[in-house]
């Protein structure tokens, strides 16, 4: 398990040719334990990849990406329902704060935010 006080976790997606492209992204724990939320640009490479291949790896990290934690399985899934999206938002508004609400503020100036898409990991059981 990713401990809730690291900032970032690397998440990595399955290209087709089966290797892996790992992303820092921002996290969240969900209320139901070990599943965390993340969000993403709708038409990110990382969230076309979930659709093709929702088997991912995670571990924690630093902002540009260095894995300082140990590798675990998880599975992910694109999240479509108002209410778990709201919840992922409100879960990563309290974690983030302030550098959210700005990263929000900005999206929203862009016309991005709307296309954002929050994605759910779950993960497997440690070997």
């Amino acid at each position: 398990m990713i401990p809730d006080n690291e900032k970032y976790l690397s998440l990595a997606t399955q290209k087709r040719d089966g290797s892996l492209v790992w992303t820092p992204v921002w996290f969240a724990q969900g209320q139901a334990q070990p599943d965390y939320y993340v969000f993403s640009a709708g038409d990110a490479g990382k969230v076309k990849r979930i659709r093709n291949f929702p088997a991912v790896q995670l571990a924690a990290c630093n902002m540009s990406g260095k894995v300082h934690g140990k590798t675990i399985n998880g599975r992910a899934g694109l999240v479509v329902d108002e209410a778990t999206i709201t919840l992922a938002y409100g879960l990563l508004i309290n974690k983030y704060g302030w550098q959210l609400r700005l990263t929000n503020l900005f999206s929203r100036l862009f016309g991005r935010y709307q296309s954002r898409q929050i994605i759910k990991i779950s993960l497997l059981s440690s070997d």
